[in-house]
């Protein structure tokens, strides 16, 4: 048996940009997704803090170093520049081997930078 478990969390990074007209998409910072082990076209769920909004999409890598956060085609409509969200990504792994799976999670500061 296969489960859904977490592996990865970006915990309360801060938007800096909203670009309605473009592929939907999320485009994160690649210092952030390499600390949380998260890459380019991966499959994420972005939780936002400030409204409690929910979706899913995919990762663009953005600028090293730059701290941005961009929410990208209609997802730019449920999160203003400023709101906080945390971006999760799951593993399907073993039952077994679930148990076992430690998930990164990162806590950028409140300029996206790596504490």
């Amino acid at each position: 048996m296969h489960i859904q478990v977490l592996k990865s969390k970006i915990h309360r990074v801060k938007i800096t940009q909203a670009e309605l007209h473009y592929v939907g998409s999320i485009t994160i910072d690649e210092d952030i997704l390499d600390a949380a082990n998260m890459i380019e076209n991966e499959k994420v769920a972005i939780v936002n803090i400030n409204n409690g909004e929910r979706m899913e999409t995919y990762i663009i890598k953005g600028e090293r170093g730059s701290g941005m956060v961009c929410l990208n085609g209609p997802a730019a409509r449920k999160a203003q520049v400023g709101d906080i969200v945390i971006v999760i990504s799951y593993a399907s792994m073993d039952f077994e081997e679930a148990k076992k799976h430690k998930p990164v999670i990162v806590f950028p500061d409140d300029h996206n930078k790596l504490i």
